[in-house]
């Protein structure tokens, strides 16, 4: 997948040159390398052997006669098949054919699928250490891990449109992301393995990272030179991964597809913030399809079918399930009658699925379905036959009767919800359990061998997991029914990835409707028990589980408990997400008992506390975000007064802080339609912005200077009043330009230098993207002003920063985007000139940044470049090029009427313009 040399290779057979005459068959391991460069046209690797070569006496032969046909392994992973000496390498080297080569051949995976490989996907070799892995080899050890969605037991069926939707996004080119989201058990796993096998087949790549891959590493995705789709279950849980996913694709050469499909179960809270945790994920998110699975099977008409459907794929694969050999499957479907499947719920993939299994493995076992039972309880009679296999394992284990069945299950409910890293964790854990507390070192590792052959590990912990996810949950929800204390025992040592875990499958198990709510008071009781441990990571799951209710009340009442102390506030504000819904009302209680807090330990000086007026600032945003406006401007005035008195003390960096809320306030003021008010607070914080220049110097204050009269000058010019929006902007612009001295004349060049050098210590530059953006604004209030050659000189100034930019920073796309935009309205400020030649070869050039960053990242640059489109269309217009204009402008309508078909009322109104531009020229 990338052009990395050198990776390390093997393979095993029985070569001519191993054989000696009258002795058995001898096998050779042979070591090497391949290079994904040699070979790459005739579709061939080269494998090149770290042995020195044999000598080969016979003619016409080779000393690896025998070999062809010989996996060759990267690591754990199948790379090729011998296919023969290579030629002209002196015995040295071996072809192999890949295996994306014999993937793509159609008999090649019905061998597989009949020799029971099912449905498998093509993964990067030089990434597989960053792959989750794959479900156990060899048979199913019990009845429910028939329902894991890669092993695709029940044929693939429905969802076509929504196949064709993934596939046309996967098809175009470049970056792009896709939000799936829908409840547990919908289909998101299972449609994302289907999609995988199909690209697959068309020679794609498909990473599914583990839960615990270093970010740093799958940074090293921006290698990739071939298709590659990167699958991140669980993303509501998986924030520092996503971004550097993000990072990855900034620095991919874009020449080959880079797709990110996130699947969860909401796309709430954790959603919004991640697309707000940086400048390059807001830009790379912008546009992200976000698609809400629907239930597979919403018409009840449709069930018996795909009931049917999944009975006889059962019946075929059970007889490979250990302790499910000896029945007649095939007969056992064939007389099981269809039931009723008209009930809530049923229109749930999994649901379906599961009553179809557990059927048949009742009238297996001859067993009476109980009165009353529901589709929602499926999971609880799967889980009566899932523990006849823990019973009988237990007995093979010499566990049982010496430790009770009780015991057991406790320790397994515990090893699945805290998880455990190693050996020495999971001695820990199964410690903590009741009825193992007294036992010995080796008693427990009998326990966690149990455990582990019941669910062996796939990665490098002591066990694996009870699949699907939600029979986990099912199962823990009814442990801590019986037992709340269990999670309880668990917490003291546990580390954040453990009680986070913990957090995370407890209120998930909480939300199963069978609970009815009973979980909801010892989950809340729980949090608040151990508030110092679980509170940051509370917060954090309550922005992510569907249902965050017993969390959140957990957190209220934490705020309200008067035993709460400072520094417990104190964290908890520390770990508030950058935006939530759902954490809204929650975060003003939170901020308004800090402030409370803090003025209680502030008796001298009631309103000079830094930290009463940071809160309050804080306090005044979330209050503004809720709509409560007149609140927030009490918080906000409230903060600058208590700045006001804490400057007193520290006025260099307090009077900052002041400058900062007022800029807050007059934003407030704006909002609430009092502009007046909102330009009079702005230039109080400007003037005193000039006096803190004086006093702490150009570099601490002039960012803030003339991000203030920026603004300023913005909402003088909607006011109309464009001259004094000119000096504003003229200011900004002066004083973000690189200090100059004037030196004396007659200096040698080496006192000159020192003193260049120690004016610039004092008097660093800005970053030249502040000058560019003020350069950028200023040339919008010249041409405004009747000055059009200023306001050309203006721009192309800032165009050329831009250009500079983009030039160190070649991988950050926000740069491209800037230039692209500077020369957009370069463009309009020459046409304002009447220059039309000057102006087309600035929107031509901006087109072609567009469409370079709409193919590498279509959903977040294909708006922006339909609109250059238009702005391109006029120009060509204006010059008589009505064919090239027309053309333009087909283009951009054909973007905005998929983007329109796509968000339905989002880009309405640039499709009726880009139309009306379009009768235009045909007119």
């Amino acid at each position: 997948m990338t052009e990395r040399p050198m990776q390390m290779c093997e393979t095993w057979g029985v070569p001519d040159v191993a054989q000696r005459p009258g002795a058995a068959v001898e096998a050779l391991q042979l070591v090497g390398s391949m290079n994904p460069g040699s070979g790459f046209v005739g579709n061939r690797y080269i494998m090149q052997l770290n042995q020195h070569p044999p000598s080969w006496q016979t003619s016409g032969s080779s000393p690896w006669g025998g070999l062809s046909g010989a996996a060759v392994f990267c690591g754990r992973q199948i790379t090729g098949v011998i296919a023969a000496d290579a030629a002209h390498s002196a015995h040295a080297a071996l072809t192999a054919v890949p295996a994306y080569v014999l993937y793509q051949n159609e008999e090649f995976r019905a061998a597989l699928s009949a020799h029971g490989a099912g449905q498998m996907e093509l993964q990067a070799v030089e990434f597989q250490n960053l792959a989750a892995a794959v479900a156990p080899t060899g048979g199913p050890r019990s009845a429910a891990a028939l329902l894991r969605a890669e092993r695709q037991v029940v044929g693939f069926q429905g969802r076509e449109k929504l196949l064709e939707q993934l596939t046309r996004w996967c098809d175009r080119e470049g970056f792009g992301a896709l939000l799936l989201h829908g409840p547990a058990g919908q289909g998101k796993t299972r449609l994302a393995h289907h999609l995988a096998s199909s690209l697959t087949a068309g020679g794609w790549a498909v990473l599914w990272p583990r839960s615990d891959a270093d970010p740093a590493e799958l940074r090293t995705l921006c290698e990739v030179t071939k298709p590659l789709l990167v699958v991140l279950d669980y993303a509501e849980a998986r924030a520092r991964q996503l971004v550097t996913l993000l990072e990855a694709s900034t620095e991919h050469a874009g020449t080959s597809s880079f797709k990110v499909l996130l699947l969860a179960r909401t796309a709430g809270d954790w959603w919004t913030n991640a697309q707000a945790a940086s400048g390059p994920t807001e830009e790379l998110l912008d546009g992200t399809p976000v698609v809400e699975l629907a239930a597979l099977q919403e018409s009840s008409a449709s069930r018996p079918q795909a009931y049917r459907q999944a009975v006889d794929a059962f019946a075929i694969a059970l007889p490979n399930v250990a302790g499910w050999q000896g029945h007649d499957w095939l007969r056992l479907a064939a007389d099981l009658p269809t039931p009723e499947l008209t009930a809530p719920g049923l229109g749930n993939a999994l649901t379906l699925q599961t009553t179809a299994l557990v059927d048949l493995l009742d009238a297996a076992a001859a067993t009476t379905l109980q009165a009353g039972f529901r589709a929602t309880d499926v999971e609880d009679r799967l889980l009566l036959h899932e523990r006849r296999y823990w019973q009988q394992t237990a007995t093979t284990h010499h566990l049982t009767p010496s430790l009770t069945f009780d015991t057991l299950e406790d320790a397994l409910a515990a090893g699945l919800l805290i998880g455990a890293a190693d050996r020495q964790q999971a001695d820990e854990i199964l410690g903590k359990v009741a009825g193992l507390i007294d036992q010995s070192l080796d008693r427990r590792n009998g326990v966690r061998a149990w455990i582990a052959s019941l669910y062996p590990p796939t990665g490098s912990g002591p066990w694996g997991s009870l699949y699907p996810d939600r029979l986990a949950e099912r199962f823990i929800g009814r442990r801590l029914e019986t037992d709340a204390s269990l999670a309880e025992r668990l917490i003291p040592g546990a580390n954040e990835a453990q009680t986070s875990q913990l957090l995370t499958i407890y209120s998930r198990a909480a939300a199963h409707l069978v609970f009815d709510g009973g979980l909801d008071a010892s989950l809340t009781a729980l949090c608040l028990r151990h508030r110092s441990i679980l509170a940051p990571q509370a917060i954090n799951i309550a922005t992510q589980t569907e249902r965050p209710g017993p969390i959140i009340a957990a957190l209220h009442q934490t705020i309200g408990d008067s035993g709460t102390s400072l520094n417990d506030l104190e964290l908890l504000s520390e770990h508030l997400p950058h935006s939530s819904l759902i954490l809204a009302e929650w975060a003003v209680e939170l901020m308004k008992r800090l402030v409370d807090d803090y003025r209680s330990v502030s008796h001298d000086a009631p309103y000079g506390s830094p930290e009463i007026a940071g809160s309050l600032k804080h306090l005044s945003s979330l209050l503004s975000d809720l709509g409560r406006q007149e609140e927030a401007l009490a918080a906000i005035k409230e903060a600058i007064e208590a700045f006001e008195i804490a400057a007193f003390f520290a006025p260099e960096f307090h009077l900052i802080n002041i400058n900062i809320c007022r800029h807050d306030l007059s934003s407030l003021l704006a909002k609430m339609g009092r502009p007046a008010e909102a330009l009079a607070t702005l230039s109080d914080a400007i003037d005193s912005y000039r006096r803190l220049a004086v006093i702490s110097g150009r570099a601490a204050i002039t960012p803030h200077l003339a991000a203030s009269l920026n603004n300023q000058s913005i909402q003088l010019a909607r006011a109309g009043r464009r001259d004094e929006a000119l000096v504003a902007s003229e200011e900004a612009v002066q004083i973000s330009r690189p200090p100059t001295l004037p030196l004396s004349k007659g200096l040698d060049a080496y006192t000159e230098a020192l003193i260049e050098d120690s004016f610039r210590m004092i008097n660093p530059p800005l970053h030249p993207f502040f000058l560019a953006g003020s350069l950028a604004n200023l040339a919008i209030r010249l041409r405004e002003s009747g000055r059009p050659e200023e306001s050309v000189a203006a721009s192309q100034e800032s165009v050329q920063i831009y250009r500079t930019l983009v030039e160190s920073h070649p991988d950050d796309p926000k740069y491209v985007r800037y230039l692209a935009g500077g020369l957009q309205h370069l463009s309009t400020h020459w046409r304002k000139m009447g220059r039309s030649e000057e102006s087309l070869s600035a929107i031509k050039e901006s087109v072609d940044i567009r469409y370079a960053l709409a193919r590498a990242f279509p959903d977040a640059y294909l708006p922006e470049h339909a609109s250059c489109l238009n702005d391109l269309a006029l120009e060509l217009m204006d010059l008589g090029h009505e064919a090239e204009a027309l053309d333009a402008t087909e283009k951009a309508v054909k973007i905005l009427r998929a983007l329109a078909a796509r968000y339905p009322g989002m880009y309405t109104q640039d499709l009726h313009n880009s139309l009306q531009l379009y009768a235009r020229l045909n007119s």
